[in-house]
């Protein structure tokens, strides 16, 4: 007889204004499903990001079928997990926990979700150059699934040089040699107008905090952009933040955030039922929550 009782949670920190629970909850009430989505927020209990391998170990111990990992616990939660699938692993980041026959088995639905919204939302993208802005833990897995998505070349921009070069450096060891570089802000106006002997590149990726509604504005000055760009955004409340405002006037093809955030949420439902969830009903309900909820403070 099939399974249709879950208990998942999300661990992380500051993670009230998640949507999760509600996408989750929402794609379970339609197939039938009982399912509970708790949030385990590691401010709320007063304790410390390395507090996650107690975490995992309660949650599994009290018959939790699965968990979803954010900031900043992705990568601190991997030593105390049995087992790793390949993406997680080249990755060096888990976002989700699955828990089989008592063993805690990691995944990264982040990689495939901004690649199945990207394929959606820009088809035809043309894919030779692009630059991304950000190489946190969301910059991470969007480099790769930008890569996989058959990129050329990703140059990551960061304001902390070192972290923008241990990604370029990780992204080179996984897709080969000159797939990957770094560069500091400085480089933006060559990098996007293609001055000083600079090829001019065809997308921009944004993964950073900037156009969330607690961190309001723009990350890059509006005169680098031009009509000749894609723009992909990973921030998704709001869905539509200043700089996809800024360059869908000017011209520029956008994604907003709202796909990774359903597609990497799909991805984990399937992971945590084996059922398939249905992506156009969570692209909706996305839509709605993400312009009927206040935004966070």
């Amino acid at each position: 007889m099939a399974k249709d009782s879950f208990l998942v949670g999300l661990i992380g920190s500051g993670i009230g204004p998640s949507l999760s629970p509600e996408l989750h909850e929402r794609e379970a009430d339609r197939q039938g499903l009982r399912y509970l989505y708790r949030l385990i927020d590691i401010d709320t209990l007063g304790v410390e990001a390395h507090a996650v391998g107690d975490l995992v170990r309660a949650a599994r111990d009290l018959g939790f079928d699965g968990l979803n990992i954010t900031h900043p616990c992705k990568q601190l939660v991997i030593e105390h997990l049995d087992g790793l699938d390949a993406q997680a692993e080249a990755l060096g980041a888990v976002n989700t926990v699955v828990f089989e026959d008592g063993r805690a088995i990691g995944h990264n639905t982040d990689v495939t979700g901004f690649a199945a919204s990207f394929a959606r939302g820009l088809p035809d993208a043309p894919l030779d150059r692009v630059v991304q802005l950000g190489a946190g833990g969301a910059g991470a897995a969007v480099a790769h699934a930008t890569l996989t998505l058959g990129a050329g070349q990703v140059t990551v921009v960061d304001a902390l040089p070192d972290r923008a070069a241990d990604l370029a450096a990780s992204l080179n060891r996984h897709f080969g040699a000159g797939r990957a570089s770094a560069a500091t802000p400085d480089r933006l106006g060559a990098l996007i107008g293609g001055a000083d002997g600079v090829s001019a590149i065809d997308g921009l990726v944004h993964a950073t905090p900037t156009g969330m509604a607690t961190h309001p504005g723009l990350p890059i000055p509006a005169e680098l952009l031009h009509p000749g760009l894609w723009v992909a955004e990973v921030v998704y409340r709001p869905l539509e933040t200043e700089l996809l405002r800024t360059a869908r006037a000017i011209g520029c093809a956008t994604l907003d955030g709202g796909g990774m955030a359903v597609f990497q949420a799909a991805d984990a439902f399937r992971l945590f039922t084996g059922r398939e969830p249905d992506t156009a009903r969570m692209l909706a309900d996305i839509a709605e929550l993400a312009g009927a909820l206040p935004a966070p403070k």
